[in-house]
């Protein structure tokens, strides 16, 4: 069986975010959800993706972890209003 990227779709409290997405890229977001929701015994709206989707590809981008641990350093603020 091939593993995909997202597991478990946790329920964090939400922000609302309107965005408007190409139909080939809701056409596949609607086939992952159908594929993981089948693996995990569960139906899986494919806008509850979106968010897991997005926090992966952040947390696995070196370049904007870099950019980010060194916008942070260089910030004015307290170690305390972190």
């Amino acid at each position: 069986m091939t593993k995909l990227k997202l597991g478990n779709i946790r329920n964090d409290k939400p922000v609302k975010l309107n965005v408007e997405l190409p139909a080939h890229v809701h056409r596949d977001l609607t086939a992952y959800a159908e594929i993981l929701g089948a693996e995990n015994g569960e139906t899986l709206e494919p806008a509850k993706l979106v968010a897991p989707m997005l926090e992966r590809f952040m947390k696995t981008d070196r370049g904007f972890s870099k950019l980010r641990k060194d916008h942070r350093s260089s910030s004015p603020r307290s170690a305390q209003e972190r």
